[in-house]
């Protein structure tokens, strides 16, 4: 399972190796979507949506950013951010680029994945909106509230109808049937009705469900063909309906452990036309549950306890599941990968034996190096310093920079400076500098209620005056046209208000809000004082430029005069398509790009420094309609010279003429509610309306009457056309009853000739029946005769084959017994034989045994002789062994009363010498406090203690010696306790007599407790081993006369 994280990316890939789904759990991708801010957070999605391909999916969070995965082509791109959590998803529209978003804010918008631009904004729910359902045409929308559910028309995005109920009822689900034209409305008291979409009639009510099994419903499902409806509840039945019968066919009972349904969704087939068969089952506890509605068998199932499903959406040809987790993230799952243990195929008959690899994968080959994502930034060179500059404060400018201060943290200063270094704002943060210039409010509240007011009387037939070939832009010109002329009334009867509002539209076609804003905002800044001369141009600004002109060029306005060409032609039809029709499109956001950073006369400048930038070409102009031809075409002209000549003029232009003394500076408008418009003569534009009203009646009026005319000269053709049909009628009638007439007799004539013809044959039929009945009688009974006699021929022939088998048996048991009685006798020879063999072996095996058993008896009487004379020459030694015992007794106990008598001396010499260590010790402390008054007396002692540690160290060597001695003195006499003490003794006497005398001279007090230890330890052992070698002798002496025992009694067994 791949996992991807969307970060802060707005596009990348969403797998980056290819997708191998597993069986278990079928899960292609998880997308997750975490923020790296300071405290990084788990941002949730709510909802998903599939396109009408099914390789494309929309998800939204509750931040409000939305996402197009595109399956197919691997990428995703951040599309949209609303700000505000979205409620609902749909992305099945006619045109495929757009989906619907509900907000929770209550309203419904329209985005272009592609521009990433609003389209539409739809307001009229008071709460919020849970489902969105599309119809199969993509023309319709219904969406469904709590308390309402209102069909939209997507092409001008305009609601059609709205469904209100009681508030006791309420509203559970309102959706379109697929492939068809009806609306399916569920409610909270298990009713159910269904409606036509075009004439909203009710085609039919499903009645209740039994009492036995009623649920409150909840969830609901359609298939394909719309033929079968699932609704499930507050329960683990399901409720299957059939929409054709109009009735309940059958009630699924889910697991135990499914107590609620959350969702229900079928699962689209490529083969099953439409009626599918496998329904998807979210329940309570997280895991959705595939399950055939036929066969009521469990499928396969995604999720689980620890990873819970919230929500969840089939593709539309069933190829992916996008489920949103419970803890937040998207999973997108492959049907493929789940049912292939259901589709698998059978296993082949033939198996084939492939060939050893030549070449095995080592562990290293299979093994990838994922990087980590951490972005590097680039590193400063060494050399490079970093200017900084300071700011000082200007108390003076305080004023003037609160004043060009704009919204989103710009100023209007800074901007203009910027304008003139590169002659235009960035393309890309175009849209967002003009609005922060123009302040526009956003107020969405205002706008909606202008365009709730539809389409305006005087633009209905827009497209026959001016043919747009996007009906797109036709439609969103016409609202915004509408929504000024429902501002003011001026605006209906402004002839060239669709010339000045159309490079708006084109620019903002995607954004009507700020589209209109933007002309509102010109009309009441730039286009100040054009509505007072109403019907008429605006005199008094053509004025203006006249005089602006005739200072900058009086030659060029003499020509003007010359040839009898007025502001009208030269000024007026710039300012009317404000420069659109002259200008390409990035000529004319240059240049409105300059006009908005400016005062309002920077418009009318614009005016006279295009002439005067044209004026070679204009003063080669002679005739009126070249004048008109160049101000309504574009022409070779740089805008960089127009604009830098209109800051020329503006600079250079004396106060008296300027236009910036007659306009007033910049307002925006207000927010919440726009600013009323009255700057025209009122009483014209009444006198108008009531004359355009008039003329519309007596048009009505006109129309009404050439319609009854129209009605009653039809009625009175049809009439005539319909008597002229019915005589007609009453002449082809008259002349086909005489044809048939005619047809009757001729047809009776041929029926009577066939009725003779038919009685003749009949006579020869019963003729020729007779023949054949009596040949037929003829040839049965000929038949029964030949079969009689060929049973007969059977029986004979049966007879004599049953003779010849029972012959044929006959002989071969005769054979089989006596090929048994041979195969008795080989086996009786063979077994003979056997036996023969056998009792050979046996003979020959009990002489072996006797042969053996003979010698086995001649060898243990050998070995009892020799055991015997063992025996007596151990007697002899062991009797032996107890004299030389019995003396080293006598001789031990002598030995160790010698013993503890030295052993009494060696304590008192003992006792001594410790008596005489502690007095050295009080001696040795004595010196040592006087140790500075008897240096020399303290070296003495010194030298006596050397001394008497070296004779400690000859004692502690004899006393180690003298242990040796011992040690080897006692094992020699374990092993020959009888032959070796005596020389033992002598050597003990000899070593005693030959050990240093120097250790029992100079240390005494060392020696015998040494001596006296060693001597009471040989004592010791010299018991044990005496004891130990009486029981030896005891073991030995039974041991003989068992075995004694033994060997006698052996030869009389044998004997017998």
């Amino acid at each position: 399972m791949q996992s991807t994280d969307l970060g802060n990316k707005e596009s990348g890939k969403i797998w980056h190796r290819k997708p191998s789904p597993a069986t278990r759990d079928g899960i292609i991708v998880n997308i997750i979507h975490n923020t790296s801010d300071y405290h990084p957070k788990v941002l949730r999605f709510l909802n998903v949506a599939f396109d009408g391909t099914g390789d494309c999916l929309i998800a939204g969070d509750h931040q409000g950013n939305i996402y197009v995965f595109d399956l197919y082509g691997n990428r995703f791109n951040l599309v949209q951010r609303t700000a505000q959590a979205c409620t609902a998803l749909a992305f099945n529209l006619r045109r495929k680029s757009e989906f619907l978003v509900a907000l929770a804010d209550y309203s419904i918008k329209c985005f272009d994945t592609v521009t990433k631009e609003l389209v539409s904004w739809m307001r009229g729910h008071e709460s919020s909106v849970f489902s969105i359902s599309v119809h199969a045409s993509g023309k319709y929308a219904i969406t469904t509230s709590s308390d309402t559910a209102q069909l939209w028309d997507l092409d001008t995005f305009q609601r059609k109808r709205k469904l209100n109920i009681r508030q006791s009822v309420g509203i559970q689900k309102v959706f379109f049937l697929p492939l068809s034209n009806t609306i399916l409305s569920c409610f909270k008291d298990n009713s159910i009705f269904a409606w036509e979409c075009d004439t909203l009639f009710c085609k039919y009510q499903l009645p209740a469900p039994p009492e036995s099994s009623s649920i409150l419903y909840k969830v609901f499902a359609v298939t394909r063909d719309g033929r079968i409806l699932a609704a499930g509840g507050k329960s683990n039945h399901l409720h299957l309906w059939c929409l054709e019968a109009r009735q309940l066919f059958r009630i699924i009972q889910m697991p135990t452990k499914v107590r609620a349904i959350r969702h229900l969704e079928f699962l689209p087939d490529s083969f099953d036309a439409g009626s599918n068969q496998v329904l998807g089952v979210l329940s309570q506890d997280g895991i959705m549950r595939f399950i055939n509605i036929q066969t009521c068998k469990l499928l396969f199932e995604i999720g689980s306890l620890d990873q819970g499903i919230s929500s969840s959406v089939i593709s539309p040809h069933g190829r992916y599941i996008a489920s949103i987790m419970e803890n937040g993230s998207l999973n997108v799952y492959s049907v493929q990968a789940l049912t292939q243990e259901i589709n698998k195929p059978p296993l082949p008959l033939v198996k084939v034996i492939e060939d050893l690899p030549k070449k095995k994968l080592s562990s290293s080959d299979l093994k990838m190096k994922v990087t980590s994502g951490r972005v590097q930034q680039p590193a400063k060179p060494r050399g490079s310093k970093i200017q900084t500059r300071i700011l000082k404060q200007d108390l003076t400018g305080d004023f003037e920079s609160e004043k060009n201060e704009l919204p989103d943290g710009l100023n209007k200063k800074r901007l203009q400076i910027l304008l003139k270094g590169y002659g235009e704002y960035p393309t890309k943060y175009r849209m967002f500098i003009w609005r922060s210039l123009l302040q526009l409010p956003e107020n969405h509240t205002a706008f909606s209620s202008l365009i709730d007011k539809g389409t305006h009387v005087t633009f209905l037939n827009l497209q026959k005056k001016y043919p747009i070939k996007s009906r797109k832009l036709l439609r969103v010109l016409q609202r915004t046209l509408s929504a000024l002329a429902h501002w003011s009334v001026i605006f209906s009867d402004t002839p060239y208000l669709p010339l000045l509002a159309f490079p708006f539209v084109k620019l903002f076609q995607n954004n009507q809000l700020i589209c209109f804003e933007v002309i509102a905002t010109l009309i009441i800044n730039w286009c100040q004082h054009w509505f007072e001369y109403f019907p008429n141009p605006p005199i008094n600004i053509l004025s203006m430029i006249e005089n602006v002109l005739a200072f900058h060029d009086k030659e060029l306005l003499q020509h003007f005069i010359d040839h009898d060409i007025t502001s009208q032609l030269y000024a007026w039809p710039l300012l009317e398509t404000v420069f659109s029709e002259v200008l390409t499109r990035e000529e004319w956001l240059k240049l409105f790009d300059n006009i908005f950073s400016n005062h309002p006369s920077f418009l009318l400048m614009t005016v006279v420094a295009y002439n005067i930038c044209s004026r070679v070409p204009l003063l080669n102009c002679n005739l009126k309609d070249d004048f008109e031809f160049f101000f309504h075409h574009r022409n070779n002209l740089d805008i960089n010279v127009v604009i830098r000549q209109v800051y020329h003029l503006m600079e250079t232009t004396p106060t008296d003429i300027h236009p910036d003394s007659m306009l007033n500076v910049f307002v925006a408008l207000t927010k919440g509610q726009y600013p009323v418009f009255n700057q025209y003569p009122k009483f014209i534009v009444d006198y108008q309306t009531q004359e355009r009203e008039r003329i519309r009646n007596d048009e009505l009026d006109y129309l009404r009457e050439r319609q009854t005319v129209e009605d009653m000269q039809a009625e009175v053709d049809q009439q005539r056309v319909e008597d002229e049909a019915w005589y007609q009628k009453q002449e082809l009638l008259r002349k086909a009853e005489e044809t048939r007439r005619e047809m009757l007799l001729q047809e009776e004539e041929k029926i009577i000739q066939q009725r003779q013809r038919l009685a003749a044959v009949k006579r020869e039929l019963q003729v020729k029946e007779m023949h054949l009945q009596d040949a037929a009688r003829r040839r049965f009974l000929k038949l029964q005769q030949d079969q009689q006699e060929m049973e007969l021929r059977r029986l004979d022939d049966e007879i004599g084959r049953k003779v010849y088998m029972r012959d044929r048996e006959i002989a071969a048991t005769a054979r089989d017994l006596e090929m048994r009685q041979l195969e008795l006798e080989s086996q009786k020879r063979l077994y003979e034989k056997n036996l023969t063999e056998n009792q050979a072996a046996v003979a020959k095996e009990m002489r072996a045994d006797a042969d053996a058993y003979r010698r086995k008896v001649d060898l243990e009487e050998h070995m009892f002789h020799k055991l015997i004379e063992v025996i007596k020459e151990n007697l002899a030694k062991a009797e032996q062994a107890c004299l030389n015992t019995d003396w080293q007794i006598q001789s031990l106990h002598k030995q160790k009363c010698d013993d503890l008598q030295r052993n009494k001396c060696y304590q008192e010499v003992a006792k001594l010498l410790r008596e005489n260590r502690r007095k050295e010790i009080e001696i040795l402390n004595a010196m040592v406090e006087q140790e500075a008054k008897k240096w020399k007396e303290a070296e003495g002692k010194e030298f006596c203690l050397r001394s008497a540690k070296k004779a400690s160290a000859l004692s502690d060597a004899s006393r180690k010696w003298f242990l040796k001695q011992e040690i080897n003195a006692a094992v020699e006499h374990a092993e020959n306790p009888c032959h070796k003490e005596e020389p033992r003794f002598q050597n003990e006497q000899e070593d005693a007599s030959c050990l240093p005398r120097t250790s029992h001279l100079n240390d005494s007090s060392e020696m015998h407790p040494s001596t006296q230890i060693s001597l009471n330890r040989r004592a010791v052992e010299w018991d044990t081993t005496e004891q130990n070698l009486i029981q030896k002798v005891r073991n030995l002496r039974q041991r003989l006369t068992a075995q004694a025992r033994h060997r006698c009694q052996t030869p009389h067994l044998l004997a017998a």
